[in-house]
C-alpha cells in the first residue's frame, strides 16, 4: 500500500455526500465574508481544502464539543495556520463556538485572530502560522498517544509550499521511526505558494513517492471529490504506517474568478464580489 490512488467508482459526490457538499458550500460562503468583512487575506488557500476539513470533521475526526478536551479524542493539527478561517468555520458550524464570535473576526481582542493561537477557542489544539512546524507538532502529539497508550488519532493538514520546509521531512523521518501509525499527513496540493507556482519554487514532485520513500504509506487524491476523501482516510485508518494523503486541489475552489488566480492569495473580495460568490455558491448571506 505505498503509493496509490485511491478511488471509488460506485458514490458521487452529489448522491451520497449530497449534505456535505452543502455544507462545503456554506463554508466557503462565511470564508469569503469574513475576508471581505476583517480585511484579511489568503483567500484561495483558505477556499482550497474546504472538502478535506468538512468530511474530517462530519465523517472521521472522533470530536465534537461534548469532547474537546477529552485525552482521547481525535487531534487535528493546521499547518497552514493563514488558511484557519475554513478551521473557524467549520468548529463554529459544528458546535465548538458561537456564530457571534465572528463579529469581531481578526480585531485586537477577539477570540479569533488571524492566525492560530492555542485556547483562543474550543478546537484549536496549536498555534500555527509559521510554515513548516505542523507537521512537527502532530508528529509529537502522536508520539504522546503511544507513550500515554492512549488511542486517538492526529490529522495534519499542510501546505504544499510548507513541503519546501527541512522541519517537515524531519518530522516525515522521525514518525516512521516511532512506528506512529495513528499519524495521518494531508497535503493541500494547490499548486501555488505566495510568490509563484510551486513546480517553479521546489522540486516537490513525485512527493507521493517522496513519502513513501521516506517509510509512510501514502496515496493520492482529488481533494475536492468526498468519496475519493473516503476511500484515503479508510485507506489511513487501517495503515500499518504513517500515512500520507497528497490531495490534489485548486486555488480558490469553488468561485470561478478566484480559481487557480495566485492574485487571491493577498486580494480581498469587493462587496460585489461577495455578492457574485454567494449566488454563485447558491447560499444566502449568512
Amino acid at each position: 500500500m505505498n503509493s496509490r490512488t485511491a478511488t471509488k467508482d460506485s458514490k458521487t459526490a452529489e448522491g451520497e455526500f449530497g449534505s456535505l457538499v452543502a455544507t462545503a458550500a456554506k463554508i466557503r460562503g462565511r470564508i469569503i465574508q469574513l475576508s471581505h468583512q476583517a480585511r484579511t487575506p489568503h483567500l484561495g488557500s483558505s477556499l482550497s481544502f474546504v472538502e478535506l476539513l468538512v468530511y474530517l470533521y462530519w465523517n472521521f475526526l472522533k470530536i465534537c464539543p461534548e469532547i474537546a478536551k477529552d485525552p482521547a479524542r481525535d487531534r487535528f493539527v493546521l499547518s497552514k495556520g493563514h488558511g484557519i478561517t475554513t478551521l473557524y468555520a467549520v468548529l463554529a458550524e459544528r458546535g465548538f463556538f458561537s456564530q457571534e464570535f465572528f463579529e469581531d473576526y481578526a480585531q485586537p481582542g477577539s477570540p479569533l485572530p488571524e492566525h492560530p493561537s492555542p485556547n483562543c477557542v474550543p478546537g484549536i489544539e496549536a498555534a500555527t502560522g509559521s510554515l513548516g512546524h505542523g507537521l512537527s507538532i502532530a508528529t509529537g502529539i502522536a508520539l504522546a498517544s503511544k507513550m500515554n497508550a492512549i488511542d486517538y488519532k492526529v490529522v495534519c493538514l499542510l501546505s504544499d509550499g510548507e513541503c519546501n520546509e527541512g522541519s517537515t521531512w524531519e518530522a516525515a523521518l522521525l514518525a516512521p521511526a516511532y512506528n506512529l501509525v495513528n499519524l495521518i499527513a494531508i497535503v493541500d496540493y494547490n499548486k501555488w505558494q505566495a510568490t509563484g507556482r510551486s513546480s517553479e519554487i521546489t522540486a516537490l514532485e513525485p512527493i507521493e513517492t517522496k513519502f513513501a520513500a521516506f517509510g509512510w504509506n501514502s496515496c493520492r487524491i482529488d481533494g475536492h471529490d468526498f468519496s475519493q476523501i473516503e476511500s484515503a482516510l479508510s485507506m489511513a485508518k487501517k495503515s500499518d504506517k504513517p500515512f500520507a494523503i497528497i490531495a490534489d486541489t485548486v486555488k480558490g475552489k469553488g468561485i470561478k474568478m478566484m480559481e487557480d488566480d495566485n492574485n487571491w492569495h493577498y486580494r480581498i473580495p469587493s462587496k460585489d464580489e461577495v455578492d457574485s460568490a454567494f449566488e454563485e455558491l447558491g447560499i444566502k448571506p449568512l
